[in-house]
């Protein structure tokens, strides 16, 4: 089917803003010109994609999945359009995505190595849990992105790399738990209120697989989606928390309980799209993880 890349470029900006009149900015053509483009696909999908009204617009169930489709290729066909016209002597963008978390207590030295390597190369930095990261990977939103694994949303189409070993621990004020002089078991932790990272997070679906694991069920008290808000609650004594060791400093003034039951080591790993071609910058950005400098 010989179908103009027009008319998608089209269909991506009206599906990603949900108007007509957007998406004609966006493109700088007029409103009926974007609407006789889609009306176009439409007849040549045989298929309607979107859901026209005076008040809205909204993907048809083949919009919703035509976008699926059609979003990784225009983000590729731009990445590869940047790539091509970028100036050598001004540098070209790295797209990164980690969580808060990750860029807070891991990634900022590795950023600052980088930038001072390749002053004239921008840096854009997205947030969000590590599985909305892999998604962006996938989707072409992102060159580079730094998650947690296990990851459910890792796929065989990434290469993934890993750059650090870390582990999971208990944490809590000693005042409020004087729990480090002695082992616990996760039967007993279950006692008291445990502080955590909220269901969209991998380290959530980590710690409820260990209780499973052990015929337990885990009820936290506290979900959030920051593990700096969990160092935090832990330090005035509400709760005991459970975050990655990377995360705690000397000046926490906090505990570690020490489990029976061991915690499996995770790691950190870096991951890009192992079907388009990286940058050396981004290269070397990976590089620099593993060889921890």
């Amino acid at each position: 089917m010989d179908i103009n890349y027009e008319l998608y470029k089209v269909f991506y900006h009206v599906a990603k803003s949900l108007s007509f009149s957007d998406a004609a900015d966006a493109l700088f053509i007029s409103q009926s010109a974007v609407s006789q483009s889609i009306k176009t696909l439409e007849k040549r999908l045989n298929q309607t994609l979107f859901i026209r009204s005076t008040k809205r617009v909204a993907l048809t169930k083949e919009g919703e999945l035509l976008l699926k489709h059609v979003e990784p290729a225009i983000n590729l066909i731009s990445r590869g359009e940047n790539q091509l016209c970028a100036d050598p002597k001004s540098g070209i963008q790295l797209r990164l995505a980690a969580s808060d978390t990750i860029c807070r207590y891991y990634l900022v030295p590795y950023l600052n190595n980088f930038h001072k390597k390749y002053p004239n190369i921008h840096i854009k930095v997205t947030n969000g849990t590590s599985l909305q990261c892999a998604k962006l990977l996938e989707l072409g939103e992102v060159d580079v992105i730094v998650t947690n694994s296990p990851n459910s949303a890792l796929n065989n189409m990434m290469q993934i790399i890993p750059v650090k070993e870390f582990r999971d621990i208990f944490i809590a004020n000693p005042e409020a738990y004087p729990l480090a002089d002695r082992p616990v078991t996760l039967s007993e932790l279950q006692q008291y209120p445990i502080l955590m990272l909220d269901k969209r997070s991998t380290t959530s679906i980590f710690l409820h697989n260990l209780f499973l694991e052990n015929s337990l069920d885990l009820v936290p008290s506290v979900e959030l989606s920051s593990n700096d808000l969990l160092i935090d609650l832990a330090k005035i004594g509400l709760g005991i928390a459970f975050i990655p060791d990377f995360c705690v400093r000397d000046t926490d003034n906090l505990s570690v309980i020490d489990i029976t039951t061991e915690i499996p080591s995770r790691l950190l790993v870096a991951a890009y799209n192992s079907d388009i071609p990286i940058s050396d910058a981004a290269k070397y950005f990976i590089d620099s993880l593993t060889a921890g400098e």
